[in-house]
């Protein structure tokens, strides 16, 4: 039921976001209830492929940077302590990353020695040792040791199982309330919640709810589509990239490719050319793919932001409200520090990163 008083937290959305933000405040003392439009963890960090690392780390700036070297020092940490509160293992998986045929090679090369990475050349008969299955007519690779993927809908549900937080699906929020200037609240369909802050957690749909107090977010979404093909569980020892597209071993032998980059507003439906685009790259990357079969295909909509920079702070024209969003392709690469640094600036609490890049002011129109 919709509820009232002191001491409470809405978040609305049900992501990867949304829902790690829920658990730090609730393990902070919060009373927190969490709204989400759908059903939990079902769009943008359930499609997702895992990989907890940028796609190309040297390409983005410090702000981007900054949260993910913290979130990849926190993962096993958080994994860890969801498996023990809930029995689900979210299968944080290391096999490190092969890019080949990069064509901004040396920057990489050049970024990993300035900021001490373990990236490094390696030649195509040191990969085959590693990597049997990859094809041929490549040029170079490159390889990070350390790079871990989590099983992201594993990773949902175990977030959905925690204590503490009172969860809401199919609860469409239709506007904030606001009272002498300040949020207070949301009203759905089913009826409106009160409490001391807001929190706008909403990826793709975040823009949306803002769009109503007169405030522009630009944060738009991307679609991404994915296949996935189940081999053996020994088949692919290692996450390779080439060409913008990706492959994901899972610890069952579940492997899975992608993605695209569309820009069709809100449609997330799965499509037939995607399907023979992205049957081709995995064939290319992993010829032996051509007689696994696809298994599955999705797609899902990303909150794409400006240089891939997340909104997280308060909204200065709006008191009460905030802002966890806008993490465009890196949601849950950066989730485990964009919600610690969220639940600090809501809490007083010393930041674990210079919070403004992030913050809103500024950047709202």
């Amino acid at each position: 039921m919709p509820n009232a008083g002191a001491g409470r937290v809405l978040v609305v959305g049900g992501g990867v976001i949304g829902l790690l933000s829920a658990w730090n405040l609730a393990r902070a003392g919060w009373r927190v209830t969490l709204l989400e439009r759908q059903r939990l963890g079902e769009e943008s960090s359930w499609a997702g492929g895992g990989i907890v690392s940028p796609l190309y780390p040297w390409r983005y700036g410090h702000s981007v940077a900054a949260l993910a070297v913290y979130s990849q020092g926190s993962y096993a940490n958080l994994c860890r302590q969801l498996s023990e509160a809930t029995g689900i293992d979210p299968e944080l998986y290391e096999t490190g990353l092969y890019w080949l045929d990069l064509e901004d090679e040396e920057v990489a090369l050049h970024w990993a020695e300035r900021e001490h990475q373990p990236l490094r050349k390696v030649s195509l008969d040191t990969m085959r040792e590693h990597v049997p299955c990859f094809g041929e007519g490549y040029r170079s690779a490159v390889y990070m040791p350390g790079i871990a993927n989590v099983r992201n809908p594993r990773l949902l549900k175990a977030l959905q199982k925690v204590s503490g937080i009172s969860l809401h699906e199919h609860s469409v929020v239709q506007r904030l309330l606001v009272e002498d200037g300040r949020v207070c609240g949301v009203r759905t369909v089913q009826g409106d919640y009160r409490a001391e802050r807001v929190l706008l957690a909403a990826g793709a749909w975040s823009g949306q709810l803002l769009a109503s107090l007169g405030l522009e977010l630009p944060v738009a979404p991307v679609k991404g589509q994915m296949i996935l093909y189940k081999c053996a569980e020994n088949f692919l020892p290692a996450m390779v990239l080439a060409n913008g597209r990706y492959a994901i071993p899972r610890k069952d032998g579940h492997i899975l490719v992608g993605s695209t980059l569309e820009h069709v507003g809100f449609d997330k439906a799965a499509t037939e050319e995607a399907l023979a685009s992205l049957k081709a790259s995995a064939e290319q990357l992993l010829p032996a793919l051509a007689d696994a079969g696809v298994v599955g295909h999705w797609a899902g909509l990303r909150p794409g932001s400006p240089d891939g920079i997340p909104y997280i702070g308060e909204v200065a024209q709006y008191p009460g409200l905030w802002l966890n969003c806008g993490h465009y392709r890196n949601g849950l690469v950066l989730a485990p520090a964009s919600c610690e640094l969220l639940k600090n600036l809501m809490l007083g609490e010393a930041p674990i990163v210079d919070p403004t890049p992030y913050s809103p002011v500024g950047r709202l129109s």
